[in-house]
């Protein structure tokens, strides 16, 4: 009997937050053990922000609906529904949502996201 050649994720990982923010990773660290990448399905409401932190993982974002906002080593950009961005690791960045509507998007990092490669600030 083969073995099947692929894995359809019916159960992501919910990360536990405390901000609002809605993370679901499909594959990664806390689903399947993946270090290598991860992916995970996002939705961080009005009003959200994080802290700056300098990742030791390059992070691809794909804007599904709303805004998101980008402080990358102090240039402010923002992204729309349809729109994508690649930021390279070692990059201080921040990301927030300071628009009126929730902002739904995909997040892919290589390697995988790991609370010990995100460097957050304090």
């Amino acid at each position: 009997m083969s073995q099947k050649k692929y894995i359809i994720q019916n159960n992501p990982f919910i990360v536990p937050t405390t901000d609002g923010k809605i993370i679901k990773e499909h594959f990664g660290n806390a689903t399947d053990r993946n270090s290598q990448l991860s992916i995970a399905h996002m939705k961080a409401p009005a009003g959200w922000s994080e802290p700056f932190q300098t990742p030791k993982f390059d992070e691809f974002t794909f804007i599904i609906s709303g805004k998101k906002q980008f402080i990358i080593d102090g240039e402010t950009v923002v992204l729309e529904a349809g729109q994508s961005i690649k930021i390279e690791k070692n990059t201080r960045v921040q990301y927030s949502n300071p628009f009126t509507e929730v902002c739904e998007y995909i997040a892919i990092c290589t390697p995988a996201f790991s609370m010990n490669l995100v460097n957050r600030e304090d």
